[in-house]
């Protein structure tokens, strides 16, 4: 399961993309991006996850429906992988499909990032990956 949120700075927002392991409920895989863009956002992320997991089976990648997620970049990074990794989106307007990843959210953002306060992209970046 994947999803993107905003973490804000003095510098700007920082976009993080998590990737989620459901049968383990861990993140297998995460990026930290100055832009919305598929390069800056759920690619890396993606490769992280890619590096963590041996994907040996039939798998379902589930997210919103946000343009990323759908983008020709990311589609065909998940073809490639000899049909092994099914894509899913959550229906339109519904985010309840996308439970478990926004509540890693709420959880991350209340009991981490709110509690400080960055300068700089750079300074969210390492406490975010502590947290993590």
């Amino acid at each position: 399961m994947s999803d993107i949120t905003y973490i804000e700075t003095k510098q700007g927002w920082v976009y993080l993309t998590v990737i989620i392991d459901l049968s383990h409920r861990k993140v297998v895989g995460w990026s930290m991006g100055e832009t919305l863009s598929t390069d800056d956002t759920i690619i890396p992320a993606r490769n992280m996850a890619a590096r963590s997991i041996d994907i040996t089976k039939e798998l379902i990648f589930h997210s919103d429906r946000r343009s990323q997620y759908a983008s020709h970049g990311f589609t065909d990074m998940l073809k490639n992988h000899n049909g092994l990794i099914k894509q899913s989106m959550s229906r339109k307007g519904n985010c309840w499909d996308n439970a478990v990843a926004e509540s890693f959210f709420k959880s991350l953002k209340v009991e981490w990032v709110y509690k400080h306060s960055y300068g700089l992209r750079s300074e969210a970046e390492l406490s975010v990956f502590q947290c993590i």
